[in-house]
């Protein structure tokens, strides 16, 4: 018995122990495994307790400067646009997560106690070698929502101006905007040309990005018909399952 009992503790240390990356990846066959998405939801909730935090002027490319970040705008009933991006973008994160994508936020609480990031930080975040990325993301999406006190309503698309990247983070941004179209939403009336998608040189989050971004303005909050859409859990879920539809279609 001494000696069947010796034998196959030897039998368990000879054989070869099966390694964590050898095991079968369980979301290897979702649509967007291996893919890495950023998500910014705009502005934080604490910014206008930090004023002197987020009025220090911060790199904003093309030898430009911009204050680190502003307060946000909000519907005329008070609710914020920080609140808004935020409810938005956690619903995106769990629908792209759901599609085997790893996703990470510029942000991670909707905090009065907290303010930033920075607008350099929103920029860079996603780009090889910064804050040691050994890859670029996929895709980066910077969600806001607008404050026109045009009467306007509808959303616009915006994305960097630069040469570098231009036709990549143009065709994402297009993408963007047929996902909004399909999910019923419209251009806005007030901006853009009525076409939905412009392009600018005065942003960080675009300048600085060296991966296809686009930064979406999914509404006018100061618009009534805008505001009851943009606060409602409804609409909210709307306009994620047209973001998740939108980086789903661009990166398939």
């Amino acid at each position: 018995m001494a000696r069947l009992v010796v034998l196959a503790v030897l039998a368990a240390l000879l054989t070869p122990a099966t390694s964590v990356s050898a095991q079968p990846d369980r979301h290897a066959d979702l649509p967007l495994a291996g893919r890495v998405i950023v998500i910014d939801p705009g502005h934080q909730l604490g910014n206008s307790r930090h004023r002197a935090e987020v009025d220090q002027p911060v790199p904003a490319g093309n030898g430009q400067t911009k204050p680190c970040n502003t307060t946000g705008t909000a519907t005329n009933g008070g609710f914020p646009e920080a609140t808004f991006t935020w409810r938005v973008a956690t619903r995106l994160a769990a629908r792209l997560r759901a599609l085997g994508a790893e996703v990470v936020l510029t942000r991670t609480t909707n905090s009065r106690a907290d303010w930033g990031p920075c607008v350099d930080v929103r920029g860079l975040l996603g780009n090889a070698g910064y804050r040691g990325w050994d890859r670029p993301a996929d895709l980066k999406i910077s969600i806001h929502g607008d404050g026109s006190l045009s009467g306007g309503r509808g959303f616009h698309v915006i994305v960097a101006a630069k040469a570098e990247g231009r036709a990549a983070s143009t065709a994402f941004g297009r993408t963007v905007r047929g996902a909004l179209h399909d999910r019923g939403f419209r251009d806005a009336t007030y901006t853009a040309g009525g076409r939905g998608l412009t392009h600018r040189s005065d942003l960080a989050t675009l300048n600085l990005s060296e991966v296809p971004t686009a930064m979406v303005e999914l509404g006018n909050m100061r618009s009534a018909a805008d505001a009851r859409v943009m606060t409602s859990r409804k609409g909210q879920r709307r306009y994620a399952a047209a973001l998740a539809a939108a980086v789903s279609r661009y990166l398939r």
